[in-house]
């Protein structure tokens, strides 16, 4: 079997998905939606990445284009190869390559899913956080070399950080485990062996702190431009007394 977990560029509603595939979606694990047939399970994630599990690879592609899906070379993809083996003497083994399974259960294809779905969205903030690093460098530099930087702009940047992060938490949902697994040992210890595998939480603290240290230095920019307005004021403010002071000293001497 395989499994691809893909970032959309344009959301997807779970009624298209049932009514394209005919397949029933129903209430999942972290707010997701599932559901299956014969030979395709697919799990459609809060944060914008759909995943399928099937047979064989054609299937998916096959599915894909069903959705109306084309997916392309600068896509978030991950993929991996999921194996049922009977005889296998724990109930699961993951390598870098594929996930054996001892048994097919619904709730591990939704661990899997979510799992692998979970790192293609972090890859989807991790590069947006490229983007923005890229941007506040930008700004700093120009603050440094005089450039005009409105307040607007910097409150505009300050929001979309505090957008990101709030997506992050609050989407990826990578703070806590799935509820679900608090009373199933064994799925907890999938999740988190795949969780590992995937450096999800380190990633995840990662893609924090630096958006944390973007918020510093945004900070430090917005202190520095009120510092340059403060002082451009005061400027101001002893230029009218001097030139209040002249008027008088001309008003006296004539």
């Amino acid at each position: 079997m395989n499994l691809l977990a893909l970032g959309l560029r344009k959301k997807i509603t779970k009624t298209k998905i049932e009514d394209l595939l005919n397949i029933k979606l129903n209430k999942g694990i972290e707010n997701g939606y599932y559901g299956f047939n014969d030979d395709l399970y697919i799990v459609l994630l809060p944060f914008e990445v759909l995943a399928i599990i099937a047979d064989d690879k054609q299937k998916i592609h096959n599915t894909l284009k069903t959705l109306g899906i084309v997916v392309q070379h600068d896509d978030i993809t991950q993929d991996y190869t999921i194996r049922i083996d009977a005889k296998l003497p724990t109930s699961f083994l993951i390598t870098n390559e594929e996930i054996v399974l001892k048994e097919r259960s619904e709730l591990n294809f939704d661990i899997i899913a979510l799992s692998v779905a979970q790192s293609v969205g972090l890859e989807k903030y991790e590069k947006k956080l490229d983007t923005i690093f890229t941007k506040s460098r930008n700004i700093i530099e120009s603050t440094y070399i005089s450039k005009a930087i409105s307040r607007a702009h910097l409150m505009e940047f300050a929001k979309q950080l505090v957008l990101t992060r709030h997506d992050m938490i609050g989407k990826l949902l990578l703070l806590d485990k799935p509820n679900i697994l608090w009373d199933n040992e064994e799925a907890e210890h999938l999740y988190n062996s795949l969780a590992k595998i995937l450096e999800l939480h380190d990633r995840h603290e990662i893609a924090l702190s630096k958006l944390s240290q973007i918020k510093e230095d945004i900070m430090l920019v917005m202190d520095l431009i009120n510092h340059k307005r403060s002082e451009f004021l005061e400027w101001i403010i002893i230029i009218l007394i001097a030139v209040e002071i002249i008027m008088g000293l001309i008003e006296m001497l004539g």
